[in-house]
């Protein structure tokens, strides 16, 4: 598997490029490559006073490079400019990349500025799953949240064929999984005329030929409030869900459910996202 890992090389970044133990979840479900990736935003230009984003970017890269190749990756380093989300998208798509991973410390609007406002931007528009790895929001030298990627993961369906591709991922997460939630919200708004219980139950049996530990809920109300609900209660590691697509009636109506799991939940999200069109 291949994965772009795009850092702003700021402190959080730092913390995730660091952690020996994200790097050892992502060597279980088969990473070999990443591609490190640092995009210097369009505004930044080598003109302005006492920077040179370019040169200092590069010796960062470099400094990562080094830590993932020392835990056994292949790697690449690609400084580029642009806006942060294409540039990312066009490389994973370019690399025919497996997945694209970024940090993100939560909800502090004045941290959250540029790699937070990145990972929005790719949960509406990535080309390949998206893991937003928990960054810790207010410390002056943060950790990540949840450092065992997908040892407890919260799975979230709706039962449709994105969201069964979400579950396909577990035939490469269940290498470094524990536990499992699955998890069905069914809607006052649109009642479901099938029987969800069954379905999990169905779902729940292909989990336990891997040996994970599968508990089921099904639950009622608006699905982003009830997602981030039984994440309180469940404390994974992770959250898997997928995306309905880009199409704006599509966004507005299913798609603001994975961005309000992106936004505000405490645990990483893995975010599998349409099959390319090409």
């Amino acid at each position: 598997m291949r994965a772009i890992y795009a850092t702003d090389l700021s402190a959080a970044s730092e913390a995730a490029i660091h952690n020996e133990t994200c790097l050892e979840c992502l060597e279980r479900i088969g990473v070999e490559a990443i591609h490190l990736v640092t995009v210097i935003p369009s505004n930044m230009h080598a003109g302005m006073p006492g920077m040179n984003f370019e040169e200092r970017r590069r010796e960062g890269l470099d400094r990562y490079e080094r830590v993932m190749q020392e835990a056994g990756f292949s790697t690449e380093t690609h400084v580029v400019r642009g806006t942060p989300h294409r540039r990312i998208n066009g490389i994973a798509d370019a690399e025919r990349a497996d997945m694209t991973i970024v940090g993100s410390r939560g909800q502090s609007p004045l941290a959250n500025r540029v790699l937070g406002s990145t990972a929005r931007n790719l949960s509406r528009t990535t080309v390949v799953p998206l893991l937003v790895n928990r960054i810790e929001r207010e410390a002056d030298d943060p950790d990540v949240l949840r450092e065992h990627l997908f040892q407890r993961v919260l799975y979230a369906t709706d039962f449709s064929e994105n969201a069964d591709r979400a579950f396909d991922a577990f035939s490469y997460l269940r290498h470094a999984t524990q536990e499992a939630t699955l998890v069905h919200v069914e809607s006052p708004k649109e009642p479901d005329e099938t029987d969800a219980a069954d379905q999990l139950a169905t779902l729940e049996g292909r989990l336990d030929q891997w040996d994970i530990d599968t508990d089921t809920q099904v639950r009622y109300g608006d699905p982003a409030e009830e997602i981030l609900a039984a994440e309180a209660e469940v404390t994974p590691t992770t959250i898997l869900l997928g995306s309905r697509g880009q199409s704006r009636l599509r966004r507005l109506l299913i798609g603001s459910v994975s961005e309000t799991i992106i936004a505000q939940a405490s645990s990483n999200v893995y975010m599998v996202p349409p099959p390319r069109t090409a």
